[in-house]
């Protein structure tokens, strides 16, 4: 019998100290559970993703320092560590270190090396050649993967459990979005039943940049079945009991190297006195209501790791508006969240009216300050060099930017992080003024389409018996408010329309002539739509970094030039 368990830590980038200090305290919890081997994520001494500070000499030294110390505090638990390794000739590795008794008893080094989407590791990284198994009294026990070695078909893992590994134990740092956990969980378990092996998947939780990783570690048996799992979006320790049934591996099959380890010994369980912690899998999280736990992680650990206490948000009477706030009241708490009323002569009565009872209902610190006297000192100050020209969006425009001054004037005093509320939709085809609605720290909802804006608010609305966001906020139809009578779908398709084609064109990369035919989108609205969607990325450029929670976010993603002549 040998006892697992996993450490799902939520680790900050560069910060040794701080990481080191978890990697302690989960040490400790290991010791009262008499585990036999502890698992720690992907790069957890350096935090994920480290990025070009993996150019710096001395960021390399620091991390390989932090481990050297930790491995003089690990006494007879075997201990498995992700770290940046290098070599004589200064190539870098994403590996893990095997630790026990003090010492560095193995690494293995990441073989497979992603390059897509948000990944970047050949940029730094070279490929790990060697596949390693760690036995036990000569018979093979458990074998190291990291993250993308195990989504490859015929991956490192195949090899591992044919040369005899009982375990096959995999770090990551795996980012989330929309239903990648139930992803996750189907190849896991199919592997798992592939090889007759148990698996041990132990994922990295929190937020980085846009970046949010949902934990959800899992031990799963030789069956394909869930024996232990994390919780999903929150730091977590599980263990279970694995009952090992050594069999003779064909010699023949062998072609993993073997590091013998030095102690790992069987468990007296009348020895234990504390019950194991989540043998068990929680209930899966609707698709809903992931995604709104992971916007909420994601604001949060940007503020707390960029050390902001208090968030400022434009509040506009708009479900927008309404959706940030309430997700920042669940990040920070109510006391740290100032909701901001900067209305016009064009804001109606009852979006005031709203944009206040919202934040009475969020328990927020409300502010009003009318720009009507600004605007016009703009246009006054302007009237002679705009004389004979007909009024259109720089005039609509004007009112935006103002309202992002006077936001990033009171961060600036206050030290505030200023929540930009622009979704997807609207950045997609660039329906928002930069420096105006754009400006801000972070973007809590770039990634999220409109119509997910109102599953989102109907959620959390459900969560209690009083309604926080107020109904009118959410069944009033959408509006810049930058003119008389002014509606989203004079400009734009109904966005239950325009989120279908943007999903096909920017996210499934679809051709426009296949959308027309497969889809039956309408010519006249796809001639609108896309060349918005193509001119318009100057100003994602230069958006606020936003939570990814779809494949393809805009970003590290999706990487368009801003000039070029190719037109679908």
């Amino acid at each position: 019998m040998i006892r697992l368990g996993i450490a799902q830590v939520n680790t900050i980038v560069g910060d040794f100290k701080g990481n080191a200090n978890k990697i302690a305290l989960n040490l400790e919890t290991a010791e009262k559970y008499d585990l036999d081997i502890l698992v720690f994520p992907e790069l957890t001494i350096c935090g994920y993703p480290p990025e070009d500070l993996l150019l710096k000499k001395h960021f390399i030294e620091a991390n390989i320092e932090a481990l050297y110390t930790l491995a003089k505090k690990i006494t007879s638990k075997t201990v498995i560590i992700g770290f940046v390794d290098h070599d004589e000739k200064g190539h870098l590795y994403n590996a893990c270190a095997v630790i026990c008794n003090h010492k560095i008893i193995g690494v293995y080094r990441k073989m497979f090396l992603p390059n897509y989407a948000v990944f970047d590791e050949k940029r730094y990284f070279e490929a790990g050649q060697e596949n390693i198994i760690f036995s036990k009294d000569r018979q093979s026990l458990f074998a190291l993967s990291i993250c993308e070695d195990i989504w490859v078909k015929n991956g490192p893992y195949v090899e591992q459990a044919k040369s005899g590994a009982q375990i096959l134990i995999n770090i990551s740092a795996s980012p989330y979005y929309a239903g990648k956990n139930r992803e996750r969980k189907a190849m896991l378990c199919a592997h798992a039943i592939e090889t007759q092996a148990f698996i041990c998947f132990a994922n990295l939780i929190g937020g980085q940049d846009e970046l949010v990783f949902d934990g959800s570690s899992c031990i799963i048996s030789p069956k394909g079945k869930i024996i232990a799992q994390a919780k999903s979006f929150t730091e977590d320790f599980i263990a279970a009991d694995l009952n090992i049934q050594f069999q003779q591996a064909n010699k023949k099959q062998i072609t993993c190297k073997k590091i013998n380890l030095p102690h790992c010994a069987q468990i007296d369980i009348t020895k234990i006195h504390l019950p194991l912690k989540n043998n068990f899998a929680p209930k899966d999280l609707s698709l809903v209501q992931e995604i709104y736990q992971a916007l909420v992680l994601g604001t949060k650990d940007y503020a707390a790791k960029n050390g902001f206490s208090k968030a400022v948000i434009g509040i506009s009477g708009g479900i927008d508006s309404a959706l940030t706030a309430i997700i920042a009241v669940d990040a920070l708490g109510a006391d740290n969240v100032v909701g901001v009323s900067l209305p016009s002569q064009y804001s109606c009565s009852e979006t005031k009216l709203d944009a206040e009872i919202l934040c009475k209902n969020l328990g927020i610190q409300f502010i009003r300050i009318p720009i009507q006297n600004i605007f016009t000192a703009y246009l006054s100050v302007l009237k002679d060099i705009f004389k004979q020209m007909p009024v259109d969006t720089t005039e609509e425009n004007l009112q935006a930017r103002i309202r992002g001054n006077i936001l990033m004037a009171l961060s600036n005093k206050f030290s505030w992080l200023v929540l930009a509320t622009g979704n997807k939709s609207e950045l997609s085809v660039g329906y928002c003024t930069l420096y105006g609605d754009m400006a801000g720290g972070f973007a809590v909802i770039k990634d999220v389409p409109k119509t997910l804006v109102y599953k989102l608010a109907a959620f959390r609305n459900q969560q209690q018996s009083n309604e926080l966001i107020p109904q009118s906020i959410i069944k009033r139809p959408p509006s810049a408010e930058l003119k008389n009578n002014q509606k989203d779908t004079d400009t734009l398709p109904d966005y239950s329309i325009l989120d279908a084609i943007l999903k096909a064109y920017i996210e499934e990369n679809q051709k426009v002539s296949a959308l027309q035919k497969s889809q039956g989108f309408k010519e006249e609205i796809m001639r609108k739509v896309i060349p918005l969607v193509d001119k318009n990325e100057y100003k994602r450029r230069q958006s606020p970094p936003g939570i990814r929670i779809t494949p393809k976010a805009f970003g590290k993603d999706r990487r368009m030039p801003i000039t070029h002549k190719f037109i679908e």
